[in-house]
């Protein structure tokens, strides 16, 4: 890689123009000019808004499209405006657009999901009736699941105008991630951190990934270095289970891949939107595919082949 000419033309990092997503992309360029001994100024961040923060009153299971939070990054890279998009993994379509590549994941934060109540009830606490607002079909499902006696409603916005929606009193509790609330230094706001075994987080969720095009070998070099391989692993093991799966935001899919070694344990979950029928499975195999492992375990879901014990 071509140091001298990286410090010469300012690196264009494309992102979502939430709080969130931009200060992911922060923590992107201040990784990528401490490893490579770049000034800071080589990187200029490009916040967008997309698709779904446009449609941000409607529920995403309406709209109903896949890669909502970064349909415009991609083609702002394909058009060779950015250099690099920085997204939250599980906004990632799991089929990204011809010329374009996952070029590297950070090393992956929290995974799980937490609650956060008015009243500082867990969940199980709540009263029958009580108001729990989510973004996420995953999410209701499961809170259906275990709390049928909720009333589940649709709940969107960035992190903090959930938190204001919730304070002001439009619902009584919400779920989010806790990677989100870690990199905002919310953490506190948790009432609740949610076993990842009742809940199961969303495929990808806690990474942070780095998209390209293929092409510029560059920018590929450029952010290869940040790449963790444990996370990379993990989240194309959850990926390929939830394109098996043809998930997408209709679809209530969980799934979490940890490496151990030289192999990869995942554990998956699909269910109705309902909160009924739930299929679990959970498959061991060899971190060299883990594409094929996720794949393996999707089957294994459509087939209706479950196991609620870890495989030896």
């Amino acid at each position: 890689m071509e140091l001298g000419r990286t410090a010469r033309n300012r690196i264009k990092i494309g992102t979502r123009a939430s709080p969130l997503a931009l200060a992911q992309a922060k923590e992107v360029a201040g990784r990528l000019a401490a490893y490579h001994g770049l000034p800071e100024h080589c990187f200029e961040i490009v916040p967008l808004t997309t698709r779904g923060d446009r449609l941000d009153e409607r529920p995403l299971p309406e709209v109903g499209v896949k890669g909502l939070f970064t349909i415009e990054l991609e083609e702002r890279l394909l058009s060779g405006d950015l250099d690099l998009a920085v997204h939250s993994a599980k906004d990632v379509a799991t089929t990204l657009p011809d010329g374009l590549h996952l070029s590297a994941f950070l090393p992956r934060e929290d995974v799980r999901d937490v609650l956060i109540s008015r009243s500082g009830y867990r969940l199980w606490e709540l009263p029958p009736g009580a108001v729990v607002g989510t973004s996420s079909i995953r999410r209701a499902a499961l809170v259906a699941m275990h709390r049928p006696d909720l009333d589940v409603v649709p709940f969107r916005g960035f992190v903090g105008t959930r938190l204001q929606k919730l304070e002001s009193g439009v619902v009584d509790a919400t779920l989010l991630a806790m990677a989100g609330l870690n990199r905002l230094g919310m953490s506190d706001a948790a009432t609740e951190i949610l076993n990842p075994h009742d809940f199961p987080p969303s495929p990808a969720q806690g990474a942070i990934c780095i998209e390209n095009v293929v092409a510029n070998d560059r920018i590929t070099d450029l952010v290869s270095a940040l790449n963790d391989a444990g996370t990379a692993d993990a989240v194309r093991c959850e990926r390929a289970f939830l394109q098996t799966l043809n998930g997408s935001c209709r679809t209530p899919i969980g799934a979490l891949a940890v490496c151990h070694g030289s192999e990869i344990l995942l554990r998956g979950l699909s269910i109705d939107a309902d909160g009924r029928n739930p299929r679990r499975v959970a498959v061991r195999g060899a971190r060299t595919a883990p594409a094929a492992l996720g794949e393996e375990a999707g089957q294994m879901a459509l087939a209706g082949v479950g196991m609620e014990s870890e495989p030896v």
